[in-house]
Formats: structure tokens, C-alpha cells, sequence
């Protein structure tokens, strides 16, 4: 494996039929292959389309264990190894508490953190077979401001995602395997462009140092490069992609 490339590896994306998703699993794509993991089916088969032999699309709810071992198994069928998984699959809520009803807590935290959980408890013992593995979990802002714009369970859901994140890094640092972080603050998908009015966004805009949005491929690319032997000695970060809108 080239140590300045992601050549040969094999990645398993999760929430890949939404838009930062994409970026992730085509920028992953140019390893040894990439599966696609999302419940919307007909966004996998259209981005499978395009990769090609490349990708593995597979419809299933990584909130559920069984859905989990599922996809790491296929992968593992389908390709022989698994040596990067990318946790993105993310359900938004900007319910704050009053607003936040207790069916709506309880599968945003499935989503965002159990998910998680379940993949990296799946695909760690692979990983320490082989001596090798990365872990990256998209976190958010919204796990060190509390949520400008985001609501209680998705903020609190994100903060757990980190301690998960710190957790899986510090138990497997000696077992060749890095777990890190991504927190990423306004990426042009529908969240913003749709979901936020012309004014919330113009009021963002003016907060953001660098005058704009994120967009998809940056945090493909800081994927990516988690991913790589290059960042073999980072584990436990969590890295912010947010444009100065938040400094630590």
C-alpha cells in the first residue's frame, strides 16, 4: 500500500446516498473498492452506477446490529478485507429540548451514535487480525457549541460520537488501527441550501471567517487523507472543518 495514497484499500461508507456521503465514497473509490451503505436504495443504485465495479451498494439500517454485521459481512464477501469505515450516516434533528419528543431522541441516537457503535464493534476484529485499519467518524460543530442552528439530540447525539471516537482510539492505538473524528460546520447539502432561509444563511455567512460553505469534496479530501498511511501517527482527533467559524 502507498503510503501517500489510499491504493488498495477497501472502505465501507455509510449514509453514502447523501451528498457528503458521495464525495466520501467517490474520493474512496480510487482504492481497491468502496461499499455503499444507506436505507435509500435507489440513491445507491444511482451512485453504484457510476463507480462501477468499484462499489458494493447496500441497502440496510445501520441503527440495527444485525444491519451492521450485515454490511461488514458483504463486505468482507465481496472484497476479502475491509481496512477503512467511515461512519457518516447522520440524522438531523433542530428540535431543541421542549421540542424534542422521546421517539425522536431515541432514533437520533440510534442513527448517529448506535450505528456507529455497531459497525466499528463488527469490523474491529478484522481490523486487529490484519494489523491495519482506520476509523472516521463524521461528528459536527454542533458537539463543541452545542448547536448554533442544530437541536438537542443532534448535538448531544455528535458529543457522544466523539467520546466514542476517543474511546475506540485509546483501546485500539496499539493494534495498528486509528479512530478519528471529523467535525465538519455548514456543508453545502440541503441542510443548508433547503432546510435554512436566505436570511439564516446570509446571517451564517457573516459569522464564517472565510465567507462561505463548506463544500462536499473538502471533507472527502480530510477523509481521505485520515484514511492514509500518512496520518498513521493521528488517532483520537477530532478535526474541525468550519472555516474559523469555531477555533480550538
Amino acid at each position: 500500500m502507498s503510503a501517500s495514497t489510499i491504493e488498495g484499500q477497501v472502505a465501507l461508507v455509510t449514509g453514502a446516498a447523501g451528498v457528503v456521503g458521495r464525495a466520501i465514497a467517490r474520493r474512496l473509490a480510487d482504492g481497491g473498492g468502496v461499499a455503499l451503505v444507506d436505507i435509500n436504495g435507489a440513491g445507491l443504485a444511482e451512485l453504484a452506477g457510476a463507480l462501477g465495479d468499484r462499489a458494493l451498494p447496500l441497502t440496510v439500517d445501520i441503527s440495527e446490529a444485525a444491519g451492521a454485521r450485515k454490511a461488514v459481512a458483504a463486505t468482507l464477501e465481496r472484497f476479502g478485507r475491509l481496512d477503512v469505515l467511515v461512519n457518516n450516516a447522520g440524522m438531523l434533528s433542530n428540535n431543541k429540548a421542549a421540542e424534542t419528543g422521546d421517539d425522536e431522541w431515541r432514533r437520533v441516537f440510534a442513527v448517529n451514535l448506535d450505528g456507529a457503535f455497531f459497525l466499528a464493534r463488527s469490523v474491529l476484529p478484522h481490523m486487529r487480525e490484519r494489523g491495519w485499519g482506520r476509523i472516521v467518524n463524521i461528528c459536527s460543530l454542533a458537539m463543541k457549541t452545542g448547536g448554533l442552528t442544530a437541536g438537542t439530540a443532534y448535538s448531544a447525539s455528535k458529543g457522544a460520537l466523539g467520546a466514542l471516537t476517543f474511546s475506540l482510539a485509546r483501546e485500539t492505538a496499539s493494534q495498528g488501527i486509528t479512530v478519528n473524528g471529523v467535525a465538519p460546520a455548514y456543508v453545502r447539502t440541503p441542510m443548508v441550501t433547503e432546510q435554512l432561509t436566505e436570511a439564516q444563511r446570509r446571517a451564517l455567512l457573516e459569522q464564517i471567517p472565510v465567507r462561505r460553505f463548506c463544500e462536499p469534496e473538502e471533507v472527502a479530501f480530510l477523509v481521505a487523507f485520515l484514511a492514509s498511511d500518512n496520518a498513521g501517527f493521528i488517532t483520537g482527533e477530532v478535526i474541525d472543518i468550519n472555516g474559523g467559524l469555531h477555533m480550538d
